[in-house]
């Protein structure tokens, strides 16, 4: 038995020498194109005018100027600026427990066995056979037979042809990757928005609480007038009316409140039921001083979903070179070594020896048509890869030209909504004071109070619209993916490092 492994043991070694030897004379031959990473757009600014060093302020929570920093990089964990333990918590959780985050590590675990697979194309393919059989003939003598072979088969890659799978299959690894990549920051920003849309409609629902209590103190007081004889039933209908107004706008607020923290379950993971609501104060954000604006010509690096287009375009490149390689000859070689006998013993005996060299050339003469056809295909799909990818290219900065535009002026439209706030406040108080004084009318004091309720509220959703902005510019920028491991951590966990 030792004899027959040694002798196994040498064909396998010399096998492996000439079959692995081989490939890699002709490696140097691949057909098709080679794949180049299209270049960054050639722009100098991301929007259409120049950016302002620094934005407008205004003296209320969500009004703090913001500079805009040339160049900076993004650091991995920006949501951390906000400063909110609460926001920090359920990002880390939406991470771990999201189920559309779990689908995507999957999906790229997958692409990444895949690809293990086809590079095992790229070897000799080694099997070994052992058999034993006992028979009787007609004349009812028995005999009995026992063989063991070692059998290799290998398709050369003259042209390159596995080569080009493999690399085909390790872009679409690529974009999974960077997908996932996508999929967290999309859900990192999706909680902090929804996070920062909670506080604002708490504090949308607090203020319009304040001004029904506004309200009903006003009517009281009317009442109570009408009652001595100080004011017509007109002007208690109409305070009436401003206050059931009011009231009717709560149910609304009420069940976007609810909704969004129904969307918020989902985030982390969730069902609504399971929902415990968080407690988020617009005045307890600390919204960034600082803002990164990327050059233009990082851009495109740094967004996941261009890497992810750029994958694509790289796999559809390689397939032009596998129907390329399909056209041409396919070499194969074959070769099997073993030993026969009647017996245990004669197994071993050099009369047992059999063996067999086979080599196949195949070659398509007349397809149809098909395999040009399928390079057709090939170069179609290289060119909805590239608009793809420009389309992909061109959202991106788009994107960031929105958010910088909105980060200047909705810090502009906040001061505005202050000062608009402390005017109709203003007004308010000498409205009353002069209703109560006998020199104005019941009307002045009820359009008073309409334009301050709509002027705090506005306030309100121009101070939420500050953080949003910001939330937004991260998200546009890339969010900092490169400087964050726990995607890779995460695929780690599961089935080792990706490293083909």
């Amino acid at each position: 038995m030792r004899s027959f492994r040694n002798q196994l043991d040498t064909v396998r070694a010399r096998i492996a020498r000439g079959y692995v030897a081989l490939p890699l004379l002709l490696a140097t031959c691949t057909v098709g194109p080679n794949y180049e990473a299209p270049g960054a757009p050639n722009v100098s600014r991301l929007t259409q005018t120049g950016l302002p060093a620094q934005t407008d302020s205004a003296a209320t929570p969500g009004g703090a100027a913001q500079s805009l920093i040339q160049g900076r990089d993004i650091q991995g964990d920006w949501w951390t600026l906000f400063h909110s333990p609460q926001i920090n918590a359920l990002v880390a959780r939406a991470l771990v427990a999201n189920p559309t985050v779990a689908a995507a590590q999957a999906t790229l675990r997958e692409a990444q066995e895949n690809t293990r697979a086809e590079q095992g194309d790229q070897y000799p393919q080694l099997s070994t056979t052992t058999s034993a059989e006992r028979e009787q003939s007609a004349g009812s003598s028995t005999y009995s037979t026992v063989s063991g072979s070692l059998s290799v088969s290998y398709t050369l890659d003259a042209f390159g042809g596995v080569r080009r799978q493999v690399e085909q299959l390790r872009a679409e690894a690529d974009y999974e990757h960077y997908e996932l990549e996508a999929a967290d920051l999309t859900l990192i920003a999706d909680v902090v928005d929804a996070a920062i849309t909670e506080a604002s409609l708490q504090a949308q629902i607090d203020t319009t609480n304040e001004i029904v209590s506004s309200y009903q103190e006003a009517l009281n007081v009317t009442k109570q007038r009408f009652a001595l004889g100080g004011v017509s039933q007109v002007d208690v209908l109409q305070q009436q009316s401003n206050l059931d107004a009011e009231i009717a706008t709560l149910p609304g607020l009420q069940k976007q409140l609810e909704q969004e923290q129904d969307q918020l379950a989902v985030y982390l993971g969730g069902v609504p039921s399971q929902y415990a609501a968080s407690t988020f104060n617009l005045s307890d954000l600390t919204l960034p001083g600082e803002l990164p604006v990327s050059l233009p010509s990082s851009l495109v690096e740094q967004r996941p979903d261009i890497q992810a287009y750029a994958a694509l375009l790289h796999s559809a490149t390689a397939n032009v070179g596998i129907a390329v390689a399909n056209m041409l000859p396919q070499i194969s070689l074959t070769g099997t070594y073993g030993r026969d006998g009647d017996g245990v013993s004669s197994l071993f005996s050099p009369a047992g020896i059999v063996w067999s060299i086979a080599s196949s050339l195949t070659q398509p003469i007349f397809e149809g048509g098909t395999l040009r056809a399928k390079k057709h295909a090939a170069d179609a799909a290289v060119d909805v890869a590239a608009a793809q990818y420009s389309s992909t290219v061109n959202t991106a900065f788009q994107n960031v030209a929105d958010a910088l535009v909105a980060i200047q002026r909705d810090a502009e439209t906040l001061a505005a909504d202050l000062d608009a706030q402390k005017t109709s406040d203003a007004s308010l108080a000498v409205a009353q004071a002069q209703y109560a004084a006998g020199g104005g009318t019941y009307l002045n004091v009820l359009t008073a109070e309409q334009i301050d309720q709509s002027a705090r509220l506005n306030l309100v959703i121009a101070q939420a619209a500050r953080f949003t902005d910001t939330v937004d510019l991260f998200q546009a920028l890339g969010g900092g993916w490169w400087h964050r491991s726990d995607v890779d951590a995460k695929v780690e966990q599961c089935c080792g490092v990706f490293n083909p």
